[in-house]
């Protein structure tokens, strides 16, 4: 959860988490014609929405892509130490006889890219697609406990 409270929408801000990687745009709330080239561009990447949780064993990413298929979807570790998710959602056919009314699910590609902890075990990434929610399980390197050993104080 954020310390800064977000003023435009309810999206959770990552501004100070240092792993996160995500893109700002500061023009996301304006109100571009849905004929905009820009607005057309982002507004897969915009919505795109992932949960990263930490349990004790593993990293799990979660990401809402309904719609989209797992051969539409990429999943990728840049220079060990980045994860990224991409893919296209494709743009519905238009018929000449078709009158739309409202247009407002996203097209586009979209990216995400997380920069993973150095206690990720990056060989054994998993992912998985279930009812359009991608999950990406990140296995973590176990923590070896120091041996302590007991020393009798004599005297």
């Amino acid at each position: 959860m954020s310390l800064i409270p977000s003023f435009f929408g309810s999206r959770r801000s990552n501004i100070l988490d240092p792993f996160s990687l995500e893109i700002w745009d500061p023009f996301k709330d304006f109100p571009f014609s849905s004929e905009s080239q820009f607005a057309k561009e982002t507004s897969a990447l915009v919505d795109t929405r992932v949960d990263w949780k930490e349990t004790p064993e593993a990293h799990l990413f979660k990401a809402d892509l309904p719609g989209l298929n797992k051969e539409e979807v990429k999943v990728e570790v840049e220079d060990d130490t980045v994860l990224q998710i991409s893919g296209e959602r494709k743009v519905e056919k238009e018929e000449k006889k078709d009158t739309w009314h409202r247009v407002e699910r996203s097209s586009g590609k979209f990216l995400r890219r997380f920069r993973l902890p150095e206690n990720a075990k990056m060989d054994q990434i998993k992912a998985s697609m279930e009812n359009g929610v991608l999950t990406v399980t990140v296995p973590k390197v176990e923590v070896k406990k120091p041996d302590v050993k007991s020393i009798e104080i004599s005297g």
